[in-house]
């Protein structure tokens, strides 16, 4: 099971894209909204969120992102009111981004307040670096992106959840920018199209493993 996630918005058209969102990332998590009245209008609802609370904890807690300061008063309101507030986690990110990362991070089995970290880092905008020198052992492997849209949203998503699991760090390079491939966000940041080369730079115990399952999700395409 994974942590859930709860999209609390004024708009339920929102609410319901990021959810849409969301879910393209990490298929096996289960993604809520609780956006707008119970009237269609704008605003939030505790009985909205307090079912979609119920709704999106699977037994491994639920992680609430919202869009505004009284979304935030509504959503801390109603995970006070569960029989164990514990289980679910209010978190300061940015909706989208906030939400696409800890979706990811769910995905992969975080625990909540991983998940939660996941999205508040959401906010630095998955930074990019100069590339660095190259780590004593590290393992270097250049490949062509053959898929329709590169790095984008969905494949940048399995590519950092392909890494799941290993003791290993993995850098993208594209000309003079550097990505942690953990990142979505950051793999996203790079801008990688169809045709560009990458360079893969990984170093740890688990850094061959890494480089193959990378190297695999690229010859699928990113499974497009």
């Amino acid at each position: 099971m994974n942590a859930g996630l709860v999209i609390v918005s004024h708009s339920a058209r929102l609410a319901e894209g990021v959810v849409e969102l969301a879910q393209q990332m990490a298929p096996d998590v289960r993604v809520i909204a609780a956006g707008g009245l119970p009237d269609g209008n704008i605003g939030t609802d505790f009985e909205k969120v307090s079912a979609a609370l119920s709704d999106a904890n699977t037994g491994q807690g639920a992680v609430v992102l919202y869009d505004l300061g009284s979304a935030q008063m509504i959503a801390e309101l109603a995970v006070e009111s569960l029989g164990d507030p514990s289980t679910a986690l209010v978190v300061d990110a940015p909706l989208v981004e906030g939400a696409v990362a800890a979706a990811v991070a769910a995905q992969g089995g975080a625990p909540m307040a991983a998940v939660g970290r996941a999205a508040e880092a959401a906010a630095e905008g998955g930074e990019l670096a100069e590339p660095g020198a190259p780590e004593t052992g590290e393992i270097r492997e250049e490949l062509e992106l053959t898929n329709e849209v590169g790095l984008h949203a969905r494949p940048a998503a399995l590519l950092a959840r392909s890494l799941t699991g290993l003791q290993a760090s993995v850098k993208l390079t594209l000309g003079d920018n550097e990505a942690d491939a953990a990142s979505v966000l950051g793999v996203m940041g790079l801008g990688a199209r169809k045709g560009d080369r990458i360079v893969l730079h990984a170093s740890g115990p688990d850094a061959g493993q890494a480089v193959e399952r990378i190297l695999d999700l690229a010859k699928r395409n990113f499974d497009e």
